[in-house]
């Protein structure tokens, strides 16, 4: 398989013509839906009139763009991904689609994203955008992920410009309500991606990439989960003190973090990770001693969509209700 995909990178003639699917999978789906998810939170939850056609036209130009930056990515990555059981079967190492036409119709994407996005909202949010895909591109593919354990930690930042672009394409601007949307998905970045290295540790060594689990070792690792995740819970309630976030927003804060914190706790008095990764099988195949990180990664994913999934909900919905501090929305 190794050498099968060595030769498709390589020889870019020998790839067979890609199909739309391809291009498709070049725009990693699944994680442009947690984009767009949040990315719609923000819109929704900014203090303005919901304007359909913007919002829609909003949401397109940045899943393109979220698509853009995980073609990019992916292109640049290709050497990698080849070495990794999980990423083994993207559309570059198996030939499917050439490296450079993924960088082709990632640069292409990238700026059509950035121009829908000024032509139907605004410039500041067609700005945020533009630097969102420059720093998951170039910032984190390129210079943090094969240099420095702290790559998730800096690079998360991509991740967390959705709802701010959202936000500011609502608005016209970021306030402090965007920046604190933001810094929640900044500081869960790394317990998420964290757990997942821990189960997968072999593959990131294999392919010479430091993620904490490599470069510092598991047991770091989990301290790390465990602080980021004592720093995340607490500062994710911080909406229901300026008022964006309301009754349910707090009750799903509340019960969510408490379970979030306790896997983080289950994970920092295991082993998880000393065991190594899943020979084989599909992400979520683990041993048995780092059952507590996949749960975390597994976890994080519908903790944070029901976060952004209450803020929707009291805002899109037109819930109005009586903050904990006493204001009215």
């Amino acid at each position: 398989m190794a050498q099968t995909n060595d030769i498709a990178i390589d020889n870019p003639a020998l790839a067979l013509p890609a199909r739309w699917q391809d291009y498709l999978a070049l725009m990693k789906p699944r994680v442009m839906t947690l984009v767009v998810f949040t990315a719609f939170a923000g819109y929704v939850a900014a203090p303005v009139g919901i304007h359909p056609f913007m919002a829609a036209m909003a949401i397109f130009a940045l899943a393109l763009g979220a698509g853009a930056a995980g073609a990019l990515n992916m292109a640049y990555d290709a050497d990698i991904d080849q070495r990794m059981r999980r990423t083994r079967l993207r559309p570059v190492p198996l030939g499917k689609v050439r490296k450079e036409d993924a960088y082709g119709f990632g640069v292409v994407a990238s700026a059509l994203s950035v121009i829908i996005m000024a032509l139907s909202t605004n410039y500041v949010a067609a700005g945020l955008l533009a630097f969102s895909i420059f720093f998951y591109a170039v910032i984190y593919t390129v210079i943090l992920k094969r240099s420095t354990p702290q790559n998730i930690v800096i690079g998360g930042a991509a991740g967390a410009f959705p709802p701010m672009i959202g936000w500011a394409a609502a608005t016209g601007s970021v306030s402090l309500d965007a920046v604190i949307l933001f810094t929640i998905i900044f500081l869960w970045t790394p317990p998420h991606s964290w757990a997942l290295a821990l189960y997968k540790a072999g593959d990131y060594a294999d392919a010479g990439v430091p993620m904490m689990p490599v470069a510092k070792g598991p047991a770091r690792t989990r301290l790390e989960i465990l602080i980021y995740s004592l720093v995340l819970v607490p500062f994710a309630m911080l909406p229901v003190l300026t008022g964006l976030g309301g009754w349910l927003y707090a009750a799903v804060g509340a019960l969510g973090g408490a379970a979030f914190l306790l896997i983080a706790w289950r994970i920092f008095k295991s082993r998880a990770g000393e065991a190594g990764s899943a020979e084989e099988g599909a992400l979520y195949a683990v041993r048995a001693g780092d059952k507590a990180a996949r749960d975390l990664f597994a976890y994080s994913i519908g903790y944070l969509a029901a976060l952004f999934a209450a803020l929707i909900a009291e805002h899109a919905l037109g819930a109005y209700y009586v903050t904990p501090l006493g204001g009215v929305l």
